[in-house]
This record gives structure tokens, C-alpha cells and sequence, in this order.
């Protein structure tokens, strides 16, 4: 007979997490992972901790079943900063309503506590199961997956991987990828009392900017993917001149472009390289990319058909969720680089998507023993004796 899981436990479990800050930037994900270290190596998961950078924790819990597949349960350790505007303290959990608050509960404390109470379930009935089962909780994904990037070119070859974020227990196959093109538009310096005398590159930023917007009306929001939705192509940040009485000689404009799956980074790439030309010729604008600034990380899609991604519809709608999916996500997530490893995986996990990020953050606590369960059958399913 299965193990079930205990919710009272998966509460406690939760609030000693979201009570540790690991608020990205800067991260400190160290306490969060030596938490749950103490929590499954005495289960014999045998751990793995790799601390990157001071207070930078990837942390792996493997336990060995035989022989048979290699089963990754990831998730993130960090989390966004708490902000402001919050009724309920954030780093204390509050129950109420049936809802678990809290910043992480949603994203992504709430799935590595689940996945944490599978590997209790599945370490106590192996009979069930065979194979290598690995929980991986990793740095940094909430700004440019740094921990997930370092773990997958060591580790072992992964069959099945199942990332942990806020879905409502439905099975996501797809998520965007992204891009931020740092782009720096030059101009002529002048005395800001005769402004002809120089080149104001805020003017000229303006053309490029209404460049940037009909590139997305015109191109690239007609780039469409049915899990994922429409690419994207817009400006995120814009910041100029350096006197308040001279002519702006530089600006600069942060671009951000989504991805669906199925574009190529690099052509993607060369696109936007192609639209600066085009201004240059066009408007006179003399633009220069000058970095790319870290993201989470590129497009993926598990196709539908894949045996990992009927068994989620399957195991999802065996735990009583009526729509199971296959759905995609319009962010990005650390899905890819297992992927890109080799790996075939789908994105499940308890929370609601809609209130990640933001202000009194929460789980639904009926979402934790559901979460569990699925992560268990995942398991079970694919990992036959």
C-alpha cells in the first residue's frame, strides 16, 4: 500500500522555510539547504552540497533503488524579494482561509516541500519503485538560473525530471525563454543652450523605441506557439544623459524579448542585431548592443505525446485534478536546462501562478498532500518494478 502524506508535517515544513529569507537578490539559499539536508539524509538519501559562492547552495538528495531510470524532483531555493504592501508578515506563514501565506509558499517553497514529503513516501515503501531517485533544489533561478546551469554539467544522465512551480497541480509541458538586450544609443555631447551643436541621443532613442514597437506589432507577436502563446518584444528600462545642462551624448534602453519554443537564440539574436541596422539606416540611429543581461534561460517543450507528459495528465487526473493540462507557461523556468541536459521532464506543482511575485503571497493548503501524491505517482509510474 501507498504512503501518504502528512499535511501537518508539509506545514511545518513550510513555515520553517518561509521563515529563512533566501530574498534573490542576494540569495543565501545556504539555510534552506542544510534544512533539508537534516530532513532527508536520515531517511539514507545520500547528500550532495554544493556551495558555489558564499551563502550559494545547490543541494542534491540521492537514494538508490536498484537499477532502473534516474528520476529528478527539482525545484528553487530562492526566492523574489518581499516588497511591500503585504497584510500578512511574509516571513511568517499565516493560515487563513485555507490559504498558506507567505513569500515562497507559492514560489517555490511549496513544491520542494512536496517533493521533499515524496521522497519520505517513496525512501518508505521501495518495493514500489526502482531505479535512482534524485532531489535537487537549486540556487539563483529567480534571476539568471545560475544554480540549475552549474548542476546540470555535472550531473548524472536524467531520464525524468519533474520542475517544481506554482501550477496549480496541472502539468505545464512548455515554457517562454527570454533575452534582455542591453542597447546603448550614441549621441554628439553640446552645451544644452545650443543644443544644435550636438545630437541628442534621447531623440534618438525615441525612434528606435517606436522602431521596438512595430518590430512586436508587426513581427513578432505573430510568432505563436499553442501551449505558450505569443512571443514578445518590449522595453523595460530606459535611462539617459548625464548633466542637467548637456546635451545627452549617450542612452541606454533594456529591451526584453520572449521566446517561444521552437525560435533559436541565436537567430533571435540576429534579429534584434538586424532591427539597430535597419534604424541605423533608416533614422540615423547609431546603437550598439553592449551585454546581454543574465535571464532564466531559453524556450523549451516536452512534445505532447512524450511518456512523461501523458503520465502527468494521467497521475494529475487520477489525484482529482479535472484539467489536467497539457498547458505552457508565459515565463521561463529552470524546465530547459534539464532539458537541454537530456533529460525529459514536465513543469507540476502546488500554487497558484497569478499570485507569485506579488504581495501576500499563498498556497492553497488542500494543493500540498494533492502535490505530494502526484510527485509520488510521477515516480511510481515511471520508475516500475
Amino acid at each position: 500500500m501507498k504512503q501518504t502524506p502528512d499535511l501537518d508535517r508539509m506545514k511545518r515544513d513550510l513555515a520553517a522555510l518561509i521563515a529563512m529569507p533566501s530574498e534573490n537578490p542576494p540569495g543565501h539559499e545556504a539555510q534552506v539547504a542544510d534544512y533539508v539536508a537534516a530532513c532527508l539524509k536520515p531517511l539514507g538519501f545520500v547528500i550532495t552540497r554544493d556551495e558555489y559562492e558564499a551563502g550559494r547552495v545547490n543541494i542534491e538528495a540521492r537514494l538508490d533503488n536498484g537499477p532502473g531510470p534516474v528520476f529528478a524532483l527539482n525545484t528553487h531555493m530562492d526566492v523574489v524579494p518581499a516588497g511591500t504592501g503585504w497584510q500578512h508578515d511574509p516571513f511568517t506563514m499565516t493560515e487563513e482561509g485555507g490559504r498558506l501565506y507567505g513569500r515562497g509558499s507559492s514560489d517555490c517553497k511549496g513544491s520542494l516541500v512536496c517533493m521533499m514529503e515524496a521522497g519520505r513516501m517513496l525512501a518508505a515503501d521501495r518495493a514500489e519503485w526502482r531505479g535512482t531517485l534524485l532531489l535537487v533544489f537549486v540556487a539563483d533561478e529567480e534571476v539568471a538560473s545560475v544554480g540549475a546551469r552549474r548542476y546540470v554539467t555535472t550531473a548524472p544522465h536524467i531520464d525524468y525530471v519533474i520542475v517544481g512551480e506554482p501550477t496549480s497541480n496541472t502539468t505545464y509541458a512548455a515554457h517562454k525563454g527570454s533575452l534582455r538586450p542591453l542597447v546603448r544609443v550614441h549621441g554628439t555631447p553640446a552645451h544644452s543652450g545650443t543644443p544644435d551643436l550636438g545630437d541628442n541621443a534621447i531623440y534618438r532613442a525615441a525612434a528606435l523605441v517606436n522602431m521596438v514597437a512595430a518590430e512586436h506589432a508587426d513581427v513578432v507577436r505573430h510568432i505563436d506557439h499553442p501551449l505558450v502563446g505569443a512571443a514578445s518584444l518590449t522595453i523595460t528600462r530606459a535611462s539617459g544623459g548625464h548633466a542637467d545642462n548637456v546635451v545627452p551624448q549617450g542612452c541606454e534602453l533594456l529591451l526584453d524579448r520572449r521566446m517561444v519554443p521552437g525560435e533559436d537564440e541565436e537567430a533571435v539574436k540576429a534579429q534584434i542585431a538586424s532591427l539597430l541596422a535597419r534604424a541605423n539606416a533608416q533614422a540615423g540611429v547609431r546603437a550598439e548592443i553592449v551585454e546581454f543581461r543574465p535571464t532564466t534561460g531559453g524556450a523549451v517543450e516536452t512534445p505532447a505525446d512524450h511518456v512523461i507528459v501523458q503520465q502527468g495528465l494521467a497521475v494529475c487526473r487520477a489525484n482529482g485534478v479535472a484539467e489536467p493540462g497539457p498547458f505552457g507557461f508565459q515565463g521561463a523556468c529552470d524546465l530547459v536546462h534539464f532539458c537541454n541536459a537530456g533529460a525529459a521532464g514536465v513543469v507540476i506543482g502546488p500554487g497558484v501562478l497569478s499570485v507569485a511575485h506579488k504581495a501576500d503571497e499563498y498556497v492553497p493548503e488542500a494543493d500540498l498532500p494533492v502535490a505530494a501524491c502526484i510527485y509520488r505517482d510521477m515516480v511510481i509510474a515511471l520508475m516500475p518494478v
